[in-house]
């Protein structure tokens, strides 16, 4: 099990929990690791590494950081600058890169940065050498055989070099474009880029496509990303389509892998209404391999009384978009995400792309001939409650006798009319505590209950 990367990647707050040591480091083992495999496959080319950056301040620090490691170690670094994480992902599978590195805290104040690792095929890196980078970290690498102090450094011609590279986000917004099979004109869309990735790509691929384009929150100064904006604070997209009269409302993360909409009344449309949405235009196809939609355990029940109603079946996985496109390619499945808005569309992408999920949904209105607000019918959201508890210890919370006791208890009141879910986050130290229920009164209530004990137990911060 790997020790410091999270569901998402390498994540602190900058300059304190997560430094530009740090970034050197990740940088000098990466170079060197991957040059190291080429070298010993008999390549001795030097090991191609793409970066791309969101707009907090602390990126450049942490981009001219792992440059420095990678070029130390050999490797030329291919520099996409600011862009979106699925780009990352994209370019690093389809120009053959040996890893991506994003460097974004996704949804994260401003004041959080993070160094997400990318594989090869554009998926999320496998646990083993995430492991092999904590071991370097901590100062005791065992790799290729052989237990190493130090990694050598390149010298001379092996110094490794920087390549701009904003030609492969360029490249990926053409790739977007290419998705679009109906003409976008006519139709007033709004885009909430949360003054984050998605500032300098979004409008591109909604105005190449023909939509009548309106942009809030598309002015990034490093310090306003996902402050008051976004999909994590959406009431602000929700009041501009009412008052601007848009058909319908996009809003991205602060790296653009999640989206969420709002129809032209003003309602949010979840993850949740998403994959609805999309399953049932894919089954109504014979598109829908398996008949099976990927969720997280995390989705509404309403959710899945809406698929059974429909006929489709679906699978849980545990939170995190990671563990919905593990399941996705084992079983082959064709789309999963998240309540939050990370939509996988495997045919498509290898990780949740917010804009890739904007376009699909504007396909399934202008395919269907309905406005956002009619796709959701047959969907009926139960109430849910959720909050979050920041504490010392999160195994520690999930392993207390008198937490878990309340946690039963609750359970047991609750029968088969509603659920409660106590998870861990893989970000932050902070503990989840979710109930659905009949009514937002009685999820309350439990909630309350059980967070009075953490708080009781001492647990809580």
């Amino acid at each position: 099990m790997v020790k410091y990367y999270g569901t998402d990647g390498f994540r602190g707050e900058a300059g304190i929990t997560l430094t530009a040591d740090h970034a050197f480091k990740i940088g000098r083992f990466l170079g060197w690791y991957y040059g190291e495999r080429k070298r010993q496959a008999g390549d001795p080319s030097p090991a191609r590494i793409l970066i791309g950056k969101d707009t907090r301040r602390s990126s450049y620090m942490f981009e001219y950081s792992l440059v420095g490691g990678l070029t130390a170690s050999g490797a030329d670094a291919y520099l996409l600058h600011v862009t979106t994480t699925p780009s990352v992902a994209y370019i690093a599978r389809v120009d053959g890169f040996d890893c991506g590195i994003m460097i974004s805290a996704s949804h994260n104040p401003y004041s959080d940065n993070g160094i997400k690792l990318i594989n090869g095929q554009g998926e999320k890196m496998d646990e083993t050498t995430i492991g092999l980078v904590e071991e370097y970290l901590d100062g005791h690498l065992k790799a290729f055989g052989e237990t190493w102090e130090e990694l050598p450094f390149a010298s001379h011609e092996r110094i490794g070099r920087t390549v701009d590279y904003v030609s492969g986000r360029n490249r990926y917004i053409g790739y977007l474009i290419s998705l679009g099979i109906y003409s976008f004109k006519g139709v007033k869309v709004a885009l909430d880029c949360a003054n984050g990735s998605s500032w300098n790509v979004a409008k591109a691929v909604f105005d190449a496509l023909g939509a009548k384009t309106l942009v809030i929150n598309a002015e990034p100064n490093g310090v306003n990303i996902n402050t008051n904006a976004g999909s994590t604070h959406i009431e602000g997209l929700q009041r501009f389509v009412v008052e601007n009269q848009c058909d319908v409302g996009f809003a991205y993360d602060g790296d653009a892998d999640r989206c969420l909409c709002v129809d032209e009344k003003g309602n949010v449309v979840t993850g949740d209404h998403i994959l609805y949405i999309y399953g049932r235009y894919m089954k109504d196809r014979g598109k829908l391999i398996n008949n099976t939609v990927v969720t997280t355990v995390m989705s509404n029940f309403g959710l899945y009384k809406a698929f059974d109603e429909c006929g489709i079946g679906y699978a849980k996985t545990a939170v995190g978009d990671k563990y919905v496109y593990e399941y996705m390619t084992k079983n082959g499945c064709r789309i999963g995400g998240e309540q939050s808005g990370h939509i996988i569309f495997s045919k498509y992408a290898s990780t949740g792309d917010g804009i890739l999920t904007s376009l699909k949904m504007m396909e399934v209105m202008l395919a269907r001939k309905k406005k956002m607000s009619e796709l959701s019918e047959g969907f009926t959201v139960y109430p849910q409650v959720l909050e979050n508890v920041r504490v010392k210890d999160k195994a520690a919370v999930q392993a207390d006798p008198d937490v878990r006791k309340a946690v039963e208890e609750v359970t047991e009141k609750l029968g088969d009319t509603g659920r409660i879910l106590v998870r861990e986050s893989g970000t932050e130290p902070v503990i989840r505590v979710m109930v659905e229920a009949e009514s937002e009164e009685i999820c309350r209530g439990y909630v309350e209950a059980v967070i009075s004990v953490i708080r009781k137990k001492g647990q809580g911060i």
